[in-house]
């Protein structure tokens, strides 16, 4: 992973953790809490936050596969979270490198013209399929997810920080 000068060196994420935070957040998505149109999407911020820090091992497929299980909960048109989910997915992989070189807060201000582009993705796949213009609140979920971005990436990078050992010795 790039970063910027004067950061601490992070361990690697482990793969287990990585999947788990993946398949948390889906299940978060699935809770039957109602479908608001300005609640945020937490398993494409979770899909986002590490597609940008390891993009060799979550990517587009893995969006696509978490994108059909949100189709399939949903029980709406088939293949529309998978198609938002792979391109953001793929816009994130494209500006990976930019963002980790932006502190916390600003991520936040990079990351929200990608999560506000796959929303009107989103937008542009329901009109095409016949649904009705959603009400403007529905434009609140990104913004949303933008403000909890730095809370996300506090929670996900956290195992990875190193502890602090005051050995003298040690090159690292």
């Amino acid at each position: 992973m790039i970063m910027r000068g004067g950061q601490p060196l992070l361990l690697p994420a482990k793969p287990v953790f990585i999947w788990f935070t993946l398949a948390l957040a889906l299940m978060l998505d699935m809770l039957p809490l109602g479908r608001q149109p300005w609640r945020p999407d937490l398993l494409a911020l979770v899909l986002v936050f590490w597609t940008i820090h390891q993009p060799l091992r979550v990517g587009v497929g893995a969006a696509f596969v978490f994108g059909l299980f949100m189709d399939v909960h949903r029980a709406g048109l088939l293949g529309q979270h998978a198609l938002v989910y792979t391109a953001l997915s793929y816009l994130a992989i494209m500006v990976h490198r930019r963002i980790l070189w932006f502190p916390v807060s600003s991520q936040a201000l990079q990351v929200l013209p990608l999560l506000m582009a796959v929303h009107v993705l989103e937008l542009i796949v329901r009109l095409i399929s016949g649904d009705g213009f959603p009400n403007w609140s529905f434009w609140l979920a990104p913004f949303l997810q933008a403000l909890l971005w730095p809370v996300v990436s506090l929670l996900l990078l956290m195992p990875q920080h190193r502890a602090h050992d005051p050995d003298e010795n040690r090159p690292l």
